[in-house]
């Protein structure tokens, strides 16, 4: 150990290098994203930017018709093409159905798909898909494809669909108390009922759906997907395929945003089946247009709600009956209808209160996850119901929900996880003050052509799954290397919200190491150990709290083992920015590098350890949104003049990039309610199926964003965090409604509240 005492620096050397704050050196710190360089200077490749020796390109051939039986297809010119390979249809692939959300063996979901079906259900179903050399000679084959439809009358309306499909619709009811026996006398009592619309919408990411296949040695299937399941994806191409699990690979590819859009596996069993098929590399990669009408949307819902109120305002009972709209294919719409109903029951404290929610399949683009898994929707339906209340009791928004919201470590209702250090009222106290809530608001709308008034909402989002039926845990592999680095090896997925910059925060501040020196690697089947996937905003919470608890066994290992070659006791080893400082030896510290290697040449060991994590709580995340708003009653046009997100996070684990979750959550929601709806003509063929005809929110109509966190640590998160990505645009539709509808003394309820609607309200 001589020479590691000479190697080692000197205690005020150490010292001067390091930068620590009196808490945290890098939890609850600005840190910069990992990846930042890399794609400021395009250093990343993205799936689109790969071309492999021998690839192959696929070009589908999508449905024109929202309801048709293909009576032949004619191939015979396009496979005469120069350049043109094979072309794929129902003819000639598996029949194996499957449900393109399902993530896990033993989930029950109706499997009503397939690679390709002789039954086109909506405008953008899969009729064929023609392989070529390029990308031109296979779009050049699909136009020569010559098919034969039988057309059939489409089904667009959910609620027609109610009464026409019986044994396929799913449904799900879940309640509290005894809300039969209250609808029963409701004297002195106020009832308020309302049905609210909220409709499809496009993820809008930037990077349009698209993956790669191709095998390998050993008979492996690889699939190289920006993707939110990697396992997921396995558990599917392995189904498809009928390919055991062990030769399927899915590596998680550099992504351009997701939204809940990447969530559910669309093309890669398709791809993998012409790489299999044909023994080369194939690339499919969608335009625009494809991806908004041939993958998934936001889901449409018809929510109906009767709340059963004192004259007090206490809530007493609530009904709500929600239709959603799950498109052409069953998906994961209907979980998404029962992930709408646990909300419910983590908000508002209602002794009674039932859900019954019923999931319809529609001729059109098929629903599945998308930023917030149906919370926007019943939020956005309740909130406007919550409003509709004070309106009715003269009673101030505000005040109306201080008195009925949860209050910390409630137990929800309906029997699911405890809600933990719930802070919504905090977060409705900070932010009314904040916004000068007294002072804007008014019972009383304003005159003139130019009227603003003020709204809010509140919300609630999970931490993952834990509670529910579906699987919650994850595992990684951590060690560190004979330079002092830290290799971090897990299923994560980096959708570009900072996941990988979030984990390595939390190792570097428990192992003590500069952050510089974490290298956390995105998930491969083959090489990582088991994670669910970047869904249900569980990865802070559910792999945070894996990566921290790992860190810390590992630096126990590390004090061990560095007390045995180092020949001092246990207590006298302390960890400073990497080095070791032994108490007793205050004018020495050792190196991380200097010590692991003295571990291996002497012990013969490695640093590291590796740790399977199941999360064993589910508290909720809170909102409160505050906004105000300009109508134009000549032209029916809305601004967003002033906003302020306040969010119970319990801690930030970097508070730039809760931030940034927050801005765009709020893009987002406002698009919900003044601009974004895919709609469709009574044929069902989309109307804007383009980003020309389809109006997001651009930075003209942003308003300034003002962000609040409040931050009272969850005593279950890693460092006392908790989700933020989902619920950011979770409140923000029903705040904006609401604001409109104070304003202009309406009761609008049918998003998106376009020109027309509320001309035709003022009216």
């Amino acid at each position: 150990m001589y020479a590691l005492s000479a190697q080692g620096k000197t205690i005020r050397e150490v010292q001067k290098d390091a930068y620590r704050k009196e808490a945290y050196r890098y939890v609850g710190q600005n840190v910069t994203r990992l990846d930042a360089k890399e794609k400021i200077t395009a250093a990343i490749k993205y799936i689109d930017d790969i071309d492999m020796r021998g690839m192959l390109h696929i070009k589908l051939l999508l449905s024109p018709y929202a309801n048709a039986i293909v009576k032949s297809i004619d191939s015979t010119e396009a496979e005469s093409m120069p350049g043109v390979v094979k072309v794929y249809s129902w003819v000639n692939t598996p029949k194996i159905r499957y449900n393109s959300a399902i993530f896990y063996p033993g989930q029950t979901d109706l499997e009503d798909e397939t690679l390709f079906s002789e039954h086109m259900r909506y405008v953008g179903d899969r009729v064929a898909a023609v392989v070529a050399e390029s990308k031109e000679a296979a779009e050049e084959g699909m136009n020569r494809l010559k098919v034969e439809y039988d057309k059939l009358i489409p089904l667009l309306d959910p609620v027609k669909a109610l009464d026409q499909q019986h044994e396929e619709r799913r449904e799900v009811n879940l309640s509290c108390g005894d809300i039969e026996k209250i609808k029963g006398d409701t004297t002195d009592l106020v009832v308020v009922e309302d049905e609210v619309r909220t409709q499809k919408i496009h993820h809008a990411a930037l990077e349009p759906h698209a993956c790669i296949a191709y095998m390998e040695p050993g008979d492996i299937v690889t699939v190289l997907s920006p993707c939110q399941l990697i396992f997921g994806v396995r558990y599917i191409v392995s189904k498809v395929l009928d390919h055991p699990l062990s030769k399927v690979r899915v590596i998680k590819w550099a992504m351009g945003g997701t939204f809940g859009g990447k969530q559910e596996v669309i093309l890669e069993p398709l791809c993998a089946y012409i790489a299999k098929d044909l023994g080369r590399p194939v690339k499919l990669s969608l335009n625009r247009s494809e991806t908004i009408v041939a993958t998934r949307t936001r889901a449409a819902t018809v929510g109906k709600v009767k709340t059963i109120v004192s004259k007090a305002g206490r809530f007493i009972g609530r009904e709500v009956d929600i239709v959603t709209d799950a498109g052409a294919y069953m998906t994961g719409a209907h979980r998404v209808t029962t992930a709408m109903g646990k909300k419910l029951f983590r908000l508002y404290r209602i002794p009674h209160q039932s859900y019954k929610g019923t999931t319809v399949r529609t001729n059109t683009t098929p629903s599945g996850a998308c930023r917030g898994y149906g919370s926007p929707q019943i939020h956005t339906i309740t909130e406007i119901n919550v409003d509709h209340i004070a309106r009715e009791l003269k009673l101030d928004p505000v005040k109306l929900r201080l008195r009925n919201l949860v209050v910390p470590f409630d137990d929800d209702p309906s029997g699911g996880p405890n809600l933990g250090n719930a802070r919504i009222i905090e977060c409705v106290n900070r932010g009314a003050e904040a916004f000068c809530w007294k002072e804007r608001f008014s019972f009383v709308p304003q005159g003139g052509r130019f009227r603003r008034g003020v709204g809010m909402a509140c919300s609630t989002h999970s931490n993952g799954y834990a509670g529910s039926i579906y699987p919650d845990f994850t595992a990684m592999n951590m060690r560190l290397t004979e330079d002092g680095a830290v290799l971090v090896n897990a299923g994560l997925h980096e959708l570009g919200n900072g996941t990988l910059t979030v984990i390595a925060q939390i190792v570097a501040e428990v192992l003590d190491v500069n952050i510089k020196k974490v290298v956390v690697s995105e998930g491969d089947t083959t090489h990582s150990p088991y994670d669910v996937g970047c869904v249900a905003s569980r990865v802070t919470y559910v792999c945070g709290n894996c990566a921290k608890k790992l860190a810390e066994e590992i630096r126990e290992k590390f004090r061990a083992l560095a007390s045995i070659v180092l020949r001092v006791p246990l207590n006298e080893i302390t960890f400073y920015d990497g080095n070791i400082i032994v108490k007793s030896n205050k004018d020495r510290a050792f190196s991380y590098g200097e010590v692991i290697s003295e571990i291996g040449r002497t012990l013969q060991e490695e640093v590291g350890g590796y740790l399977s994590y199941k999360s064993v709580a589910n508290p909720g995340s809170y909102a409160a949104h505050f906004t105000e708003v300009e109508v134009d009653t000549l032209t029916g046009s809305v601004a967003v003049i002033d906003y302020l997100a306040v969010h119970d996070v319990g801690k930030a684990i970097n508070p730039k990039l809760v931030e940034g979750q927050i801005y765009g959550g709020v893009q987002m929601g406002i698009g919900m309610a003044l601009f974004e709806e895919l709609t469709y003509d009574s044929q069902g063929n989309p109307r804007n199926a383009s980003f020309s005809r389809y109006t997001m929110v651009n930075a003209p109509e942003m308003p300034n964003v003002k962000v609040m966190l409040v931050e009272d640590e969850e005593p279950s998160g890693p460092f006392g965090a908790k989700s933020v990505g989902e619920i950011a645009t979770v409140p923000v539709a029903s705040a904006v409604v609401n604001a409109v509808n104070w304003a202009l003394g309406t009761h609008l309820a049918q998003l998106p509240l376009t020109p027309a609607s509320i001309i035709s309200s003022i009216k």
